[in-house]
């Protein structure tokens, strides 16, 4: 406890013996309420010192808070492998990997504004008729009473209690009632009548009913009587009156609630839920709040008219068969004259109308196989049998199959704003809340700077405290680079950079202090502009009283740090080590892989000379999806072209949404819609499109580097030609961890077992029969080269190279991963605990061990994520040998090191949002420095003029 309080008051966190992963029994020190960043290569030991010792350590001793009876639920966390660990604040861990994949995840809600925007427009709001446009009012019953005496003084009038609007029935037992309760007339579809006994009305149409409380001609000497009858026919009309003319026949309503005079439309009492599209008293009814709605694709469904149906012109039912669903399109054929083998274009609309959606209509069905000809049935459409197989109930493929006949379009009711008409009626300053929603962060920060002039003093009085509260959440999103999202963006859109710098200015918004933040790579994603206000976000983080440790390779973030550990020399059992701790000053005199890539002494060389390319291009014309500007760009093949551009600019836009699908629809017939375009040229110049993406090359632990590269099939062919095996008649089966017979049965072949955390993330333990190992004691008896099938998987591709640099097979495929800079993972790593940048290199990896013909078009976006200067380099080397056998890659980054070294840049810009959208500029990178056009230019400028001096 002393040592503890001394720590604290010392302004340190001391990590002692720390052994977690490949962490060598290192100590560490970290100042408290500083800016610490933690670099190094990939596989150096980063994020184990910094989340599996530090966090993990600090999220144990939370749970350790808890009641006995509460631990037991959670069961026992285990404790990282470290002696000891001291001064350490309770910890929040902001990573980049967690993004929210709900489809009613935004933006807004993600950040709690739009939660200020709901209350803002339900205390605040002024509503208006979806109906006539009109602002909706609402009186008391003395404001009723004294409009009636002023506006219809000398008029008869009748007065009206509404009891039904626009429903079907008789109303027969209704009648009845308003008779017994002594009521003589009723208004019923703007007609007056009498009731008489057994009234009652046609059931099948729809009907209005006002019964008439009093008839009278207005004057104040008939105040009271007034009074009284206004008073009976507000609690008969549930706080609606009607006042009719006699002698014009108009109609006027008056309500308690909120009602459009015109038209007598009400609404209820607006509350924050009425403004959810999470919520039924919100969300559109028929996209139930989502914005988008399932629609069928008629040209997916009948790509080929010129097709009869018999053979096989509509896709989803294939080639004529004998079913009851090709019998009923036989007889609305007949009913139509024609038959099913007349091509589809030569059918009526309106029989292919009901052929698609069905008919009430009862067919008569003539066929000989069901042995009569007096068969009546209706028939539902080809549309509602698709549509059945993609109901929940459903098996998988039958969704899937389904899922290749339907597109998700806007919905037609709400216009993708998600939400009823009720709640897109309140306006505020003219705006209602979809407007806001819809408006970039920036715009919207100034749109709402302006906005107290613009309303009245009881809207101010209730407005100020939630307006300030929106400013300031906002304020921090612009500080972190977001000013391009807006509140309405989908969470599963978001990149794992701007999710995690969503969180972050949440965390800065929250004013926590005496905290220890841990982040991981905070400026994946941003631009160099950019750069300078997150880390000044991060600095205010740690003047508010927090310390803040950072895992991350950017040159600025390390030099504007206040205390830097740098993790080595190498990575994976190379690695482990601290080869540096101090100020960032120090280092650049110290002499260790990182601080000789800062102080210059090793650098990414520029290329001596730039690919002109092959003379082919693609090029893609008009691309107008989201925010491009109807761009057209040229793409020059047998080059490594880089794009550009500020964080939100339109380069995910181009290449991973309208390129990309388009190029993946044309080859492998992908069911992923390009955004809209106008022609594409070239395409035959290329023969496939590889996307080398940043997700997990697998979603479960049992997927790892083995088994997703192929090698794995052929270590457990090597395993079955043993001799052991053969004597035990063992087949490829028995390796395999994932089915029965040689793996361990008690974890099914996991090597761990899963406890379940509730409301915190689950734990793993080692299953305590195998220990990790995966496989039963038998499989495990057989060995080649006195290393069992388990070791072989615990091996590090760096062994595993050595191990069998005498069997081609296996050999070629594992070098590529260590050319790749993978050489420190296992070959058994499951796949889960890979970083990004990790998986895109073993999916790189696993391209360069295929044949190609040259003419692969390789398409990444930011593969320098999480990757330190020298593996960039290495990255870079991969990239140069893809392209000198003549492919094209396509990257999409922000790293200087790599834009300097592309061949061809295409610039998008110049901001971010719907100020971006334009190519600003395409040429080689001098060009552009030289050029001086949007923010990439001075950047590359200065980092092209350092590389100059030095040659």
């Amino acid at each position: 406890m002393i040592k503890d309080k001394q720590a604290l008051e010392g302004g340190r966190i001391s990590i002692l013996g720390a052994r977690v992963h490949n962490l060598k029994n290192i100590d560490v020190e970290i100042p408290r309420n500083k800016l610490t960043v933690i670099t190094g290569m990939s596989g150096s030991g980063k994020s184990s010192l910094a989340f599996d010792t530090i966090f993990a350590e600090g999220q144990r001793r939370y749970v350790e808070t808890f009641s006995a009876y509460a631990r037991n639920f959670l069961g026992n966390m285990e404790r990282p492998d470290v002696d000891k660990i001291t001064g350490l604040s309770p910890v929040i861990s902001i990573e980049q990997k967690t993004t929210n994949k709900n489809p009613r995840s935004t933006v807004g809600t993600t950040t709690e504004i739009y939660d200020f925007f709901r209350l803002l427009y339900a205390r605040a709001g002024e509503a208006y008729s979806y109906l006539s446009g009109e602002k909706m009012v609402k009186y008391t019953e003395d404001q009723v009473l004294r409009l009636i005496l002023d506006e219809y003084n000398g008029k008869k009038t009748y007065l009206l209690a509404p009891l039904v609007r626009n429903r079907k029935g008789h109303y027969k037992e209704l009648f009845e009632q308003i008779r017994k309760k002594g009521y003589l007339n009723v208004r019923v579809d703007g007609e007056l009548k009498e009731i008489f006994h057994g009234m009652k009305l046609d059931r099948y149409k729809m009907h209005s009913i006002e019964v008439v409380i009093d008839k009278m001609i207005v004057s104040e000497a008939d105040e009271r009587r007034l009074k009284e009858s206004l008073k009976i026919a507000m609690k008969q009309g549930d706080g609606l009156v009607l006042i009719l003319d006699a002698e014009t026949n108009e109609v006027r309503h008056y309500s308690r609630r909120l009602m459009d005079p015109v038209t007598g439309l009400s609404y209820s009492e607006p509350a924050p839920h009425n403004f959810s599209f999470n919520s039924p008293q919100g969300a559109c009814p028929k996209c139930k709040g989502l914005g988008q709605v399932n629609l069928l694709d008629m040209d997916k469904i009948v790509p080929d008219p010129s097709l009869s149906i018999y053979s096989g012109g509509i896709v989803a039912l294939g080639k004529y068969k004998n079913s009851l669903i090709f019998w009923q399109i036989e007889a609305l054929c007949q009913k139509h004259g024609v038959t099913i083998k007349t091509p589809i274009r030569d059918i009526p609309e309106e029989a292919m109308d009901e052929i698609m959606n069905g008919t009430d209509e009862r067919l008569q069905i003539k066929n000989d196989s069901l042995g009569s000809s007096n068969y009546f049935l209706s028939y539902e459409g080809v549309a509602k049998y698709i549509l059945m197989q993609q109901e929940s109930e459903a098996s998988a493929s039958a969704q899937k199959w389904a899922g290749q006949f339907i597109k998700m379009a806007t919905c037609p009711e709400c216009n993708g704003w998600r939400l009823n008409k009720e709640a897109l009626s309140y306006r505020i300053a003219g705006k209602n809340i979809a407007e806001l929603s819809a408006m970039d962060i920036s715009e919207l920060y100034e749109w709402l700077e302006g906005i107290e002039e613009k309303l009245d003093p009881k809207q101010l009085r209730i407005a100020t405290e939630i307006l300030k509260e929106i400013r300031s959440r906002l304020r921090f999103l612009l500080d972190v680079g977001l000013d391009y999202l807006s509140m309405n963006r989908g969470s599963a859109t978001l990149s794992g950079g701007e999710s995690q710098r969503i969180r972050l200015a949440t965390q800065i918004g929250s004013q926590l202090v005496n905290v220890l933040y841990i982040l991981d790579e905070p400026s994946i994603g941003l631009h160099q502009r950019d750069n300078v206000r997150l880390i000044n976000s991060l600095k205010q983080l740690r003047d508010t009283g927090n310390s803040v440790i950072v895992v991350e390779h950017d040159k600025d973030m390390m030099l504007s740090a206040d205390y830097v550990v740098d993790m080595g020399p190498k990575a994976g059992r190379l690695g482990g080590e601290v080869v540096f701790e101090g100020t960032p000053k120090e280092m650049l005199r110290v002499d260790t892989l990182t601080s000789s890539y800062l102080n210059g002494n090793t650098e990414i060389a520029v290329p001596a000379e730039r690919r002109k390319g092959n003379g082919q291009f693609i090029t893609i014309k008009g691309a107008s999806g989201n925010n491009l500007k109807h761009v057209d760009v040229s793409f020059p093949l047998g080059t490594l072209i880089c794009v550009t551009g500020v964080s939100g600019s339109g380069k995910s836009t181009l290449i991973n949404r309208t390129l990309q699908p388009i190029l993946s629809q044309h080859f492998y017939h992908s069911l992923e819609d390009p955004l809209a375009y106008d022609v594409i040229e070239g395409i035959e110049h290329v023969d496939k499109i590889v996307n080398v993406d940043q997700s997990p090359i697998g979603r479960s632990p049992r997927s790892n580097p083995a088994t997703y590269t192929g090698v794995f099939s052929d270590i457990r062919n090597l395993f079955v030609e043993l001799p052991e095996s053969k004597v035990r008649g063992y087949k490829p089966g028995r390796f395999s961890f994932n089915v029965s017979g040689g793996r361990c049965e008690t974890c099914k072949g996991n090597g761990y077992k899963t406890i379940e955390m509730n409301f915190l993330p689950d734990v793993l333990v080692p299953c305590e029969d195998c220990h990790g190992k995966r496989y039963n004691r038998e499989t495990l008896e057989v060995r080649f080269r006195g290393k069992s099938i388990a070791d072989i998987l615990d091996m590090t591709i760096n062994m595993a190279v050595e191990f069998f640099e005498n069997i081609p097979t296996i050999l070629s495929k594992i070098k590529v991963l260590q050319d790749v800079g993978l050489g420190y993972i296992k070959l058994g790593q499951p796949s889960t605990t890979l970083s990004g940048g990790e998986s895109q290199r073993v999916k790189l990896a696993t391209e360069l061990a295929k044949r190609d013909t040259g003419k692969t078009l390789y398409v990444l976006d930011e593969p320098t994520t999480g990757l330190h200067f020298e593996d960039i380099r290495v990255l870079l080397g991969v990239l140069n040998k893809l392209v000198d056998k003549g492919n094209t890659i396509i990257v999409i980054e922000h790293n200087l090191d790599v834009v300097k070294s592309a061949d061809y840049l295409i610039d998008m810009g110049p901001e971010g949002g719907r100020r971006g959208g334009n190519v600003l500029f395409t040429g080689t990178p001098e060009a552009l420095a030289k050029s001086g056009v949007g923010f990439t230019a001075p950047f590359l400028k200065e980092e092209l003029d350092i590389a100059n001096k030095k040659k």
